[in-house]
């Protein structure tokens, strides 16, 4: 395949790797194999440092680091970590708190609750509820300390992460000269140019169709990032109703509506944490998407939660 810019013949090449608990899949165009792998090891050892400073699983972690310090002490962190804390403090702010990365105290309960098919005490909900305000985060970003007021705070990047580390990786191949690119984060997309000769890059979307029933359609998309969210695959029914995985921050409980939710926006990172927040919001939602954005919601054909 021609490059219409350079005039220099490009091969297609596709790599996947385990990362982050699920399969980041990055395809792009390069004028040879030596100059893929290259690109492509560079690419997964970005996403494999920033899986170090952001998950909440690994003790060491930057995240866990913050989240462990006793209340109103610093933390000295990354520009990563800085980034994308100021990042998130910033949706939260636009979205009235339904995106909200100091949710881990819920997120921690529901987690247990989920994997016993069983829902939280409303008791343990309402106690760890206390803990969690976006609010309580303090930046100094001339130090690049972090510091938590409360006790009991914990951060959870999972609304936002995979779309973080989706761009940043977007940006090592282009580092490369590889503009031509895609990065899926398991299901959270950066996307570059389009491919030589194409008019962008084809995904298939789900969105309420005319009868009210999901609709999947096909999109063509360049420079710009793509995330869905939805309770399809955890969740748990108590009493006929069907409680997601994604919490709302505001209440404590898991979402109870039924849309999935995909966000089209200029960055994979803004994409993913509307997309959770969207999802908590609903398609009644009176908080505006902001220019640029795009956001699709699905009903399940059912209508039931």
């Amino acid at each position: 395949m021609l490059d219409p810019t350079s005039g220099q013949q490009l091969e297609r090449f596709e790599y996947a790797a385990p990362k982050m608990g699920t399969e980041f899949r990055i395809v792009f165009y390069a004028p040879d194999r030596e100059a893929a792998n290259a690109a492509a090891d560079s690419a997964w050892a970005r996403a494999d440092s920033l899986e170090a400073l952001f998950s909440d699983y690994r003790p060491e972690s930057e995240l866990n680091k913050i989240s462990d310090a006793p209340a109103e002490s610093w933390t000295r962190v990354s520009p990563d970590v800085l980034r994308i804390l100021r990042l998130s403090m910033q949706y939260s702010a636009a979205t009235g708190g339904a995106f909200d990365v100091t949710i881990g105290p819920l997120s921690r309960l529901w987690r247990h609750a989920i994997r016993r098919n069983t829902l939280p005490d409303s008791a343990d909900v309402s106690a760890a509820k206390e803990s969690v305000s976006y609010r309580n985060i303090v930046l100094a970003a001339h130090r690049s300390e972090v510091a938590l007021r409360l006790d009991g705070m914990r951060l959870d990047l999972g609304g936002i992460a995979k779309g973080y580390t989706a761009d940043a990786v977007i940006d090592v191949l282009a580092s490369f000269g590889l503009r031509y690119a895609l990065v899926d984060a398991g299901g959270d997309l950066a996307v570059g140019d389009a491919p030589p000769g194409e008019p962008g890059w084809r995904i298939a979307v789900t969105e309420t169709g005319e009868a009210g029933n999901p609709n999947q359609v096909i999109r063509t998309i360049a420079n710009c990032g793509v995330a869905t969210s939805g309770d399809r695959y955890r969740n748990v029914e108590h009493n006929g109703i069907r409680y997601s995985h994604l919490i709302d921050p505001r209440t404590g409980w898991g979402v109870a509506h039924s849309e999935t939710v995909t966000v089209i926006a200029p960055t994979a990172t803004q994409a993913d944490a509307l997309a959770s927040a969207y999802s908590v919001l609903g398609v009644d939602s009176r908080y505006e998407p902001p220019g640029g954005v795009e956001v699709l919601f699905a009903r399940s054909s059912s209508g039931k939660p």
